[in-house]
Parts: C-alpha cells; sequence; structure tokens
C-alpha cells in the first residue's frame, strides 16, 4: 500500500509539472490533487528535494533505460558499445520528442549533482553487470558514462542532431574501448 501511494505521489508530481510547464509545484498542490494533507506526502518523502529525486529518476529509468536492449551472447564490449549506443539514442530521441519534460528533468539534475549520482545509478549499475565490475562499486561504470558526457549532458543537446553524430560516438568509442 505504501509503494503505491509513493507511486501516486510520483506521477501526480509528474503530472502537475508537465500541466504548469515548471518544476516550481509545490507539495500543498500535489497534495490537493491527491486528497491528502500536506503532512502526509512527509511520510514517503522526508523534502521537497526528496521527491523531485524520485520524480526524475523514475521519468529517467522509463524515458531512459527501458528503452536500452542489449543482445545476449556477444562479448561484454560488444554489449557495453550496444548499451552505451542505445542510451546516448535514448536521451536524443527524448530531447526531439518531448523537449518540455526533457527541460524540466535536466534543469532539476543539472543543478544538483547528488540528485544527478542517484538518478545514474540504475545506468551505472547495467554498466556493472554488463562488464562484470563489483555490484556496488560504480567508478568504472561512471567513467565510462562521463566519457559520453557530449552524448548524454543536455548541454550539448544542440549538438545532438547533427549529420556526424554516428561518426563522432564511433570515434570516441574507438578511444575508450582499449581502456575497458
Amino acid at each position: 500500500m505504501a509503494q503505491k501511494t509513493r507511486d501516486k505521489i510520483i506521477t501526480t508530481a509528474e503530472k502537475l509539472i508537465m500541466q504548469t510547464g515548471n518544476s516550481d509545484v509545490t507539495l500543498d498542490q500535489i497534495a490537493a490533487e491527491l486528497g491528502l494533507s500536506h503532512a502526509a506526502l512527509y511520510k514517503h518523502f522526508r523534502n521537497k528535494q526528496a521527491l523531485w529525486v524520485a520524480v526524475a529518476t523514475t521519468w529517467f529509468n522509463r524515458e531512459i533505460i527501458k528503452q536500452i536492449h542489449v543482445s545476449n551472447g556477444t562479448s561484454s564490449e560488444e554489449q557495453l558499445h550496444e548499451w552505451l549506443w542505445d542510451f546516448v539514442n535514448a536521451k536524443k530521441k527524448t530531447f526531439n520528442t518531448n523537449p518540455q519534460m526533457f527541460n524540466l528533468n535536466t534543469e532539476y539534475i543539472d543543478n544538483n549533482p547528488a540528485a544527478l549520482h542517484k538518478v545514474l545509478i540504475g545506468a551505472y549499475q547495467q554498466i556493472n553487470e554488463i562488464m562484470d565490475y563489483p555490484a556496488d562499486d560504480y567508478e568504472k561504470a561512471e567513467i565510462i558514462l562521463a566519457a559520453f558526457s557530449i552524448f548524454t549532458l543536455p548541454n550539448f543537446k544542440e549538438t545532438w542532431n547533427d549529420e556526424k553524430y554516428d561518426e563522432r560516438f564511433e570515434m570516441l568509442w574507438n578511444l575508450i574501448k582499449k581502456g575497458l
């Protein structure tokens, strides 16, 4: 029951963010929409920041992580290449198809490195699994993903539709694959 309520809060917060077009939605607005008291939200989230991290993580997992499909039976290097390609293209697709939510999510996350780290844990876990890195040590996965920041950070989004996008990705891949 608690998880269902938590999920409803996250869904409602995301819906209100989309409706208003900004992340200045208040906890009172979310509580009113759900027919809950403001205090009831604190049973599920310790503060507004924790709720926003949960909203961003839920959105990121749905719009980015769940769009990644890696073939079994290939080498870990080939799987990582495929995973990274799907990852950067999921970000690109989301930017192109839902720029409002993309911008709202990244606006909050870009200004909060601790929240960014939490949002990316699912991505780090998948990289660790592919590369057979220790499950709870994200250092290598974080470095790999950081290397591809030109394809993942919103500051570079204007370059994501360049005609040499594929070529640039492959050039970067060829630079890092030797160090895997």
